[in-house]
């Protein structure tokens, strides 16, 4: 995982996702991939961590921010397989997510929020909240990044990439904002 060494020295941080990460439950999001070869653990971890060093930046709720972009993947099973689920996972695994961390943790109402409504505009429901709209495009940088990181692409393009990645969430922030 990136930068991992920077992410444990941030007190604060882990201050926050402490009580979360030493579930067993969330432990065991390290057993399902989420893109490529990354964790669901990894990447809610490195997720966890952009949104707290961006909404702290802007003085926006980081605490709920951390604490929902930590369990907004916490849907437990390999989504690759066929299984009895009903729906398709980009479309339910916000709900499932939800559902989950609600059975283990106490959330606030923005939390759910964010968490549920975190693959806004694959689906329909309009995140609430500043914060919400900050995992919606933190999350799809981190799947951006995880997968050009899997592609074995020369530097330049993987650069190019994330550069593209940055430069398309910058402007979808300024819209909304």
């Amino acid at each position: 995982m990136k930068q991992t060494k920077e992410i444990e020295k941030e007190v604060e941080f882990q201050e926050i996702i402490h009580p979360l990460i030493q579930h067993p439950t969330v432990q065991e999001m390290r057993n399902y991939r989420q893109h490529f070869q990354t964790s669901c653990y990894e990447h809610c971890y490195q997720a966890a961590y952009y949104c707290y060093k961006i909404a702290k930046k802007f003085h926006w709720d980081y605490r709920s921010v951390t604490r929902a972009a930590m369990l907004h993947d916490l849907f437990l099973y390999d989504w690759r397989k066929k299984t009895d689920r009903h729906g398709l996972h980009a479309y339910t695994h916000g709900k499932t997510a939800c559902q989950n961390a609600s059975a283990i943790f106490s959330l606030s109402e923005k939390e759910k929020d964010i968490i549920t409504k975190h693959m806004w505009p694959v689906t329909l429901a309009f995140p609430k909240s500043k914060e919400g709209f900050l995992l919606t495009f933190v999350d799809k940088y981190c799947a951006i990044e995880e997968s050009f990181a899997e592609l074995h692409l020369p530097a330049s393009f993987q650069k190019l990439g994330h550069y593209v990645s940055v430069f398309f969430t910058v402007i979808l922030f300024k819209k909304i904002l």
